[in-house]
């Protein structure tokens, strides 16, 4: 086929391009501009009215990165990074949109989406080598190339409570905030005055939370599993700061480049056990008083991840702190985590989180004690007592991972659907393709680097990018990871996943909030410079570990 102009694929009517892409975020956005500039036809499929992805659909207030502003932009342009001023170490949602929407101006990439296009189901085509794709309003398009691109965090989970249906105020999942009518944020009115229940504690509550209960009436916080949280220590970026941080650009990527997570955080490569436990404590203290973002987290001794011993010395450390800022001690227990150690989950970032319950116009209702029955049309009933309420908020997560594909109907080259054969086992190669299901590619899916997005979906994306100028070049329509090869990187993903503490706990990572899910860590738990290397290592060899025709 062609690899240059859309076309239609022999005397079909359908619309035939090179690649289509799913979702128009981080991921999608950058793929586009890579695809475009090599001379392939591409049309991104977007289920939203714009671009953005996690950006667009997570509008809540407080929603903000948790990675430096400066480390999250892209690195492929110069000029962008250079003109691009960040307000805030870690900007807010209203202002990543707004760069995400002037990358997609800036490099014309929105001719090439399609909005408001849900994908409905994909099928390989085993005589030409194609996708075919249906939409939810019943388009239908073909490519070579299917590349989801649709989010590891975005496949939308509501628990399962009898009577939501019935209530007669307002409730809505965090990832379909109402949108603002003046702007690019969340509707902040919404719990303006009003009786409002959030169901949740993970990073979502964190950081929406101290918002709520600044403007609601009163709050009730539903929380069944309690998540250490570590200070955010947000600040704005004054003139002569964001002119040295440019000037600093490459000590920064430089850093990132090395780094496990890809975040300008390092771990301390000494053991906890080998310094006194008065510097052990000094550098605690330094960390959570100074350190921004994921320091505490990833920037500690190195055995902080590996060793239960050095785990536990420093969710003690952590609990101190909890039981200091929140002034009633038995609402102060109930935020301390006691099923898992700080990090062994996805850690929040925190502005004024624990001072919140503080409040007299916030409460903390520990559903394990009494659990949840059922919504009513007033508001939520737990075993205890009835709940009235004006507002519900679910910030109960995600499908993670995995869930933004398998709600697809996605079926491979023997009819299979990609969901069955992920019910049982987690298996793929590279976290990019799956034995299976030829010319599909993931970005930021299962067994995805775990690791700052952008830096990690470009080195994703120039990998797909390249694999596919090989093929054109070479004449050919067809690649799929051989089994033993994918065989050979889940082993490889679950060994490194093993040499951490991540698996100890249950948690979305490891698929837990998903009843039914085979239990395997969801990203790829090896440093990011060593997950680079391997996909270097595959193109170096001529793609061996593919199989293609």
């Amino acid at each position: 086929m062609s690899y240059a102009q859309p076309g239609t694929a022999g005397n079909s009517s359908i619309p035939t391009y090179d690649a289509l892409i799913v979702g128009a975020g981080v991921s999608g956005l950058y793929q586009v501009l890579r695809l475009r500039e090599a001379g392939f036809s591409v049309l991104c499929l977007e289920a939203g009215s714009g671009v953005g992805g996690t950006w667009y659909w997570n509008r809540y207030p407080g929603a903000r990165f948790d990675s430096e502003s400066y480390t999250y932009a892209y690195t492929f342009s110069e000029e962008l990074l250079r003109d691009w001023n960040w307000s805030e170490h870690f900007a807010a949602q209203p202002e990543t949109l707004a760069y995400l929407n002037h990358v997609a101006d800036r490099f014309d990439l929105r001719p090439h989406i399609r909005f408001d296009t849900r994908v409905a189901a994909a099928t390989f085509d085993e005589t030409d080598h194609r996708w075919e794709v249906l939409t939810e309003s019943g388009a239908c398009f073909r490519a070579r190339f299917l590349i989801m691109a649709s989010g590891i965090l975005s496949a939308t989970q509501l628990p399962d409570i009898p009577g939501v249906d019935s209530f007669r105020g307002q409730c809505f999942h965090t990832s379909r905030w109402p949108h603002a009518p003046e702007g690019l944020g969340g509707d902040k009115s919404v719990y303006q005055g009003k009786r409002v229940g959030v169901i949740g504690s993970g990073a979502t509550a964190v950081q929406l939370i101290p918002h709520v209960a600044e403007g609601a009436a009163h709050l009730h916080v539903f929380q069944r599993t309690a998540n250490w949280c570590a200070p955010l220590h947000n600040a704005p970026i004054p003139a002569e700061e964001q002119a040295a941080l440019k000037v600093r650009y490459p000590e920064i990527l430089a850093l990132c480049d090395r780094t496990a997570g890809a975040f300008m955080h390092e771990f301390d490569q000494r053991s906890m056990f080998e310094v006194s436990d008065a510097e052990r404590e000094a550098k605690f203290e330094a960390l959570y008083q100074n350190g921004r973002g994921f320091a505490l987290w990833l920037g500690n001794f190195r055995d902080v991840m590996t060793d239960i011993r050095a785990n536990r010395l420093l969710s003690e450390f952590v609990a101190k702190k909890i039981r200091a800022r929140v002034k009633d001690p038995a609402v102060a227990e109930k935020l301390i985590p006691t099923t898992h150690g700080f990090g062994q989950r996805r850690v929040p970032m925190e502005t004024n989180y624990y001072e919140t319950y503080n409040r007299a116009n916030v409460t903390l209702v520990d559903v394990r004690e009494q659990p949840i029955e059922c919504i009513t049309p007033k508001g939520i009933r737990t075993a205890a007592q009835e709940y009235e309420l004006d507002l519900i908020i679910f910030a109960t997560g995600f499908d993670a991972g995995t869930g933004a594909i398998t709600r697809i109907d996605i079926r491979g080259s023997d009819g299979r659907l990609i969901r069955d054969k992920w019910s049982r086992e987690l298996k793929t190669f590279m976290g990019l393709q799956t034995a299976g299901f030829p010319n599909l590619f993931m970005h930021i899916g299962p067994h995805a680097a775990f690791c700052n997005i952008p830096r990690c979906a470009q080195v994703t994306v120039d990998w797909v990018t390249d694999l596919a100028c090989h093929m054109r070049d070479r004449g050919l329509t067809r690649a799929e990871p051989t089994a033993a090869a994918e065989d050979e990187w889940t082993r490889h993903a679950e060994e490194e996943a093993d040499k951490t503490l991540l698996t100890k706990a249950n948690s979305w990572l490891m698929g837990d909030n998903i009843p039914g899910k085979p239990r395997a860590l969801l990203l790829y738990a090896g440093p990011a410079p060593l997950f680079r290397r391997k996909c270097r290592e595959v193109a170096e060899s001529g793609y061996q570990a593919l199989e293609l025709r």
